[in-house]
C-alpha cells in the first residue's frame, strides 16, 4: 500500500468537508476550496478523519491513491492554516512594493512591472529586506503566482541579479578573464 495514501488526513475543528461522490468540498477560516477526484478513489469522513481507498493494485490507482490524499491534506491545511512563498529581489536599483493590492516589480525595465493577485492570494513585500511574500489557501495557486514573479526577471548566474525564491541556491560563473 502507499505509504502516503493510506495515512489519514486529520480535519481540524473549524474546517467543514463535505463529500459527494467524488467532489470534495472543503470549507474553513481561510477559504474555500473544491475538487473533483477520479471516481475509482474512495474517498470517506469518519470520526474528524479523511481516508481513501484504492480499488486495486494497479499501477495507475496506486499513483492516484497517494495524489488524492495528498491534494486532499493541502486542500485541509490550506483552508485552516494557509500557505506562504518567500521570494528575494537581488539587484542594483531593483525593488518591489504593494500597490493597493498589486505588486509592483521595479527589475531594471524601463517601466514597473504590475501584478494582480487572483482571489484568494495577497502579497506582502519587506521593503528593508527586499523580501516578496505570497500568501493564499490553494497551494498550487500560491507556488504558480510565485513562478510568475520569479520569470519576470530569474536569476542571472554571473551576478545573482533578479527574482529568485529564498532558499533557492544560484550556480555562479565566472566572468571573463583579461589579456594576459
Amino acid at each position: 500500500m502507499s505509504r502516503i495514501g493510506r495515512m489519514p488526513v486529520a480535519v481540524p475543528t473549524g474546517v467543514d468537508v463535505q463529500i459527494k461522490g467524488s467532489l470534495v468540498k472543503v470549507k474553513g477560516p481561510k477559504g474555500e476550496i473544491e475538487f473533483s477526484f477520479p471516481a475509482e478513489m474512495e474517498i470517506s469522513l469518519e470520526k474528524g478523519e479523511i481516508t481513501v481507498q484504492r480499488p486495486s493494485d494497479e499501477r495507475t490507482h496506486r499513483a492516484l491513491h497517494g495524489m488524492t490524499r495528498a491534494l486532499i491534506n493541502n486542500m485541509v491545511v490550506g483552508v485552516s492554516t494557509g500557505f506562504e512563498k518567500m521570494l528575494e529581489v537581488n539587484g542594483v536599483g531593483y525593488r518591489a512594493e504593494v500597490s493597493g493590492d498589486n505588486l509592483m516589480l521595479y527589475v531594471g525595465y524601463s517601466h514597473p512591472v504590475v501584478i494582480e493577485p487572483p482571489g484568494g492570494i495577497t502579497f506582502e513585500v519587506d521593503v528593508r529586506t527586499r523580501q516578496i511574500k505570497v500568501i493564499g489557501f490553494d497551494k498550487q495557486l500560491v507556488g504558480q503566482i510565485a513562478a510568475d514573479i520569479r520569470k519576470v526577471r530569474p536569476p542571472e548566474p554571473y551576478k545573482g541579479k533578479g527574482i529568485k525564491y529564498l532558499d533557492e541556491k544560484i550556480r555562479r560563473k565566472a566572468g571573463k578573464t583579461g589579456k594576459v
